[in-house]
């Protein structure tokens, strides 16, 4: 049924990162088997949802790079319609912030914005259980931003166990290149056999990003602002590359590095919290109608 109340939404597509992330294996089918945690920032891509009643999909405003019909988004709206016979359709836009090949989830958080917040007007009556079985279709990130909680990854990153993390500052630098996810994962150098850890492994330090080693070799621009970065604070390289990360304790110490940034790279300071800004937003969104 449609929803009596909604016909437009403008929803945030946050970025997450990935505290750690190990290869243990690999499945038959080829799909590498992972370990890893994802925490959500307060900054994200936004993305506006305009109901149409013809059933077309569209998307009049997006990446350049991107055709429409390889675009995540589309093919998460496309998705839910044929699942659940929506005859409504939908013009989306989406306004980028979070940088392509960045390793912040940015295609991924996109497309769950997109089942949920179709979901939500299109009246389809989803559970969250259900979208994150369709976002999986799209992406093994997919399912995280569509539960919107931090969460304890495995298998090809569907497995969750959600946590409670406390909230940080981080100050996020992109060295400005576009890393391939397909290109990293197929590298002779990545490790790809460690042994599954424990949460008390993590919190005791015993972790890495096993793509973090590939990327500095491969991009020197990675290397740098990683070396420039640990200056100040202990840093992290974030899913495949190329985002870096550190934590700080208050936003004034983030703000303090950031103005020391390098002009060649480009940076952001966001907070990281245990639930989604898109799920906070969502619930204002059903509490006011």
């Amino acid at each position: 049924m449609e929803n009596a109340f909604l016909d437009r939404l403008k929803l945030p597509a946050p970025a997450k990162i990935n505290h750690f992330l190990h290869i243990t294996g690999r499945r038959a089918d080829g799909y590498h088997l992972l370990q890893t945690l994802f925490q959500f920032l307060d900054y994200s891509d936004d993305i506006e949802l305009i109901v149409r009643d013809d059933g077309v999909i569209s998307r009049p405003h997006g990446h350049a790079d991107i055709p429409e019909q390889d675009d995540l988004v589309v093919k998460a709206a496309k998705l839910l319609q044929s699942k659940t016979a929506c005859p409504l359709g939908a013009e989306i836009k989406v306004h980028k912030r979070l940088p392509m090949g960045g390793g912040l989830g940015g295609g991924s958080s996109d497309a769950a914005t997109v089942l949920l917040g179709l979901n939500l007007l299109w009246g389809c009556g989803l559970s969250e259980k259900q979208l994150a079985a369709l976002g999986l279709e799209l992406g093994a990130d997919v399912p995280v931003f569509v539960y919107g909680r931090a969460a304890w990854a495995e298998g090809v990153g569907e497995q969750l166990e959600f946590v409670d993390l406390p909230s940080k500052w981080y100050l996020v630098v992109h060295p400005g290149v576009h890393i391939s996810t397909a290109k990293i994962f197929a590298h002779e150098g990545l490790t790809r056999d460690l042994r599954p850890i424990t949460i008390a492994s993590f919190l005791a330090g015993q972790t890495q990003n096993v793509f973090e080693t590939v990327a500095k070799e491969v991009f020197s621009e990675v290397d740098n602002a990683h070396k420039w970065l640990s200056n100040f604070a202990v840093t992290k390289m974030t899913g495949s590359g190329a985002c870096l990360f550190a934590e700080f304790e208050t936003k004034n110490q983030a703000q303090q590095i950031l103005s020391k940034l390098p002009a060649q790279w480009s940076g952001f300071i966001a907070r990281s919290d245990f639930r989604s800004p898109l799920h906070v937003k969502l619930d204002s969104i059903v509490k006011s109608v």
